[in-house]
């Protein structure tokens, strides 16, 4: 089994050779007709004419045509902004569009090829590496020598792999030419399910849900002795596979609206958004249904779910964030910060983006309704603004960047405005708890250790309180690595869930209620 686990790890590694080295294999060539088949009716014929001088040109990498391209496109668009003729002003970074229709490289003439020795080779490799020792150890369920791995605990493994997920974040969110060739290699695959070109989301939901695909593998081989976390993961692969990858995709093929339906509001930010609703109204009975489900689960979905089962129904069994979290975040829960000062930070980041995300969509509302002559442009400067700072630099490059430096729920704890308001129901008004024996606990600390969400599981389990923190995603891992069974993950009666009084955790003798 090790030599399986060693040739499974020399097959990820080089896959992720070629994974990196194609966007640097192609060169970029553009034509006329490249162009116009690429943007927008209203914007060809300014296109067509501004980018004149590099029809025939060749380049050797995407950083030279993209520069080329910007000395055309920027100087006109400024020139018109200055001059205020908006109506003229192209709005679209037509950047991404234009690299990929003008690259030329092994990815577009082979994609097949490119695609098996790089995302395949990496899938097989991860496969082998789980199935020759790594995932079918039960070693990682306890915390002995965790601390002691480069990978797993801010070491230079670690540092490396998390500079390397925080560089395809900021390329994947702000410079998506860069991944053209990358983007060329899935197009078959792209066209297949929605029989339309593939684009960087289309990558990216691709490698997304493969990598909770490989990895949901290792967590079936850890914990195949709990039939708990193996259900838990296999729904997770299932509601990524199916719900957040395949039915949007299938839908595009039938000429519906690209929708995930169990992605809910206010983490699905702009599900309100006037180009969403239009959309929504404009696609007959499924699009008029697709709005009345997402209306519902936000209303009574959340509310009812999270008090018979606490927000681990979503955040542990549902969710997108939640599966890759679970997955290939595993490795590093045990970088959570479980300190006091952390929780206090926690509860107020998160709280403040969900009052964000409602004034955003309160005013989004306002400004569709009165046809947009109350607020005029505001909303899409908010837009803009929240889909940068949250949509795109937390939920993204911190949110899963960051796994080997601060743990793999870092999003969930400190930014999802969904998890927010699933831990205010299950804070306040829920039957879910983890219940606590504090007369077996012996204190080994594996419970606090693996706590994605910086409990400190043991201390509560110490005084045989409950535990009830509106951060809990009642993954039940702290359960699945306690020797003693102390912890119990339940959904019983609200009566006397919370404790009469509070406990003292630390030094700094600050009262926390569960």
């Amino acid at each position: 089994m090790r030599k399986i686990e060693i040739i499974g790890l020399i097959l990820f590694l080089v896959g992720m050779s070629v994974f990196t080295i194609l966007p640097f294999s192609s060169q970029y060539r553009l034509s006329e007709e490249q162009l116009r088949s690429s943007v927008k009716d209203i914007h060809r014929d300014q296109l067509a004419e501004l980018m004149q001088p590099m029809y025939g040109q060749t380049y050797t990498s995407t950083h030279s045509f993209l520069t080329a391209y910007s000395s055309y496109f920027k100087p006109y668009n400024d020139e018109l902004k200055a001059k205020q003729a908006w109506d003229q002003v192209i709005w679209d970074d037509y950047g991404f569009v234009l690299a990929k229709a003008a690259m030329d490289g092994p990815s577009k003439t082979n994609p097949w090829a490119s695609l098996g020795l790089s995302i395949g080779l990496i899938v097989l490799g991860g496969i082998m590496f789980n199935l020759g020792g790594n995932g079918a150890s039960h070693e990682s369920l306890t915390h002995t020598g965790v601390f002691h791995s480069s990978l797993k605990n801010k070491g230079l493994l670690g540092l490396l792999t998390g500079s390397y997920l925080i560089l395809f974040y900021v390329i994947l969110y702000w410079f998506p030419a860069y991944l053209a060739p990358l983007v060329w290699m899935v197009e078959p695959i792209s066209q297949f399910l929605s029989g339309g070109p593939a684009s960087q989301w289309f990558l990216y939901g691709l490698v997304y849900t493969l990598a909770i695909g490989v990895m949901g593998v290792r967590m079936l081989l850890k914990y195949r002795g709990n039939r708990y976390q193996q259900l838990r993961t296999a729904s997770l692969i299932f509601f990524q596979t199916a719900f957040a990858f395949i039915i949007p995709e299938v839908l595009v093929l039938l000429n519906k609206p690209y929708f995930d339906f169990k992605n809910i509001w206010p983490l699905d930010y702009d599900f309100f958004y006037d180009y969403q609703l239009d959309t929504f109204i404009s696609s007959g009975g499924l699009g008029l249904f697709m709005l009345v489900w997402g209306i519902l689960l936000i209303v009574i979905g959340v509310p009812v779910f999270t008090y018979f089962y606490g927000k681990r129904w979503y955040c542990s069994w549902v969710c997108g964030c939640g599966g890759l979290a679970e997955t290939v975040g595993d490795e590093f829960r045990h970088l959570s910060d479980k300190s006091i000062k952390a929780w206090q930070w926690e509860r107020w980041m998160i709280h403040g983006v969900l009052a964000l995300a409602v004034v955003m969509t309160a005013l989004t509302l306002v400004n569709y309704f009165t046809s947009f002559s109350l607020l005029g442009q505001v909303t899409n400067q908010l837009h803009s603004m929240y889909g940068f700072a949250i949509g795109s630099a937390f939920a993204g490059v911190v949110g899963t960047g960051f796994y080997p430096l601060l743990g793999n729920r870092v999003w969930c704890r400190f930014g999802c405005p969904l998890a927010a308001y699933l831990g205010l129901v299950q804070r306040f008004k829920s039957r879910f708890r983890i219940t606590t024996n504090g007369g077996q606990c012996i204190s080994c600390g594996n419970c606090s250790t693996h706590c994605e969400m910086g409990i400190d599981v043991r201390a509560y389990a110490q005084q045989g309180q409950n535990i009830v923190r509106s951060s809990c995603v009642g993954c039940g891992v702290c359960a699945s690595v306690c020797p003693r069974g102390v912890l119990k993950l339940e959904n019983g009666p609200e009566e006397d869930r919370i404790h009469e009084f509070p406990i003292l955790i630390g030094n700094d003798s600050i009262k926390l209620r569960a």
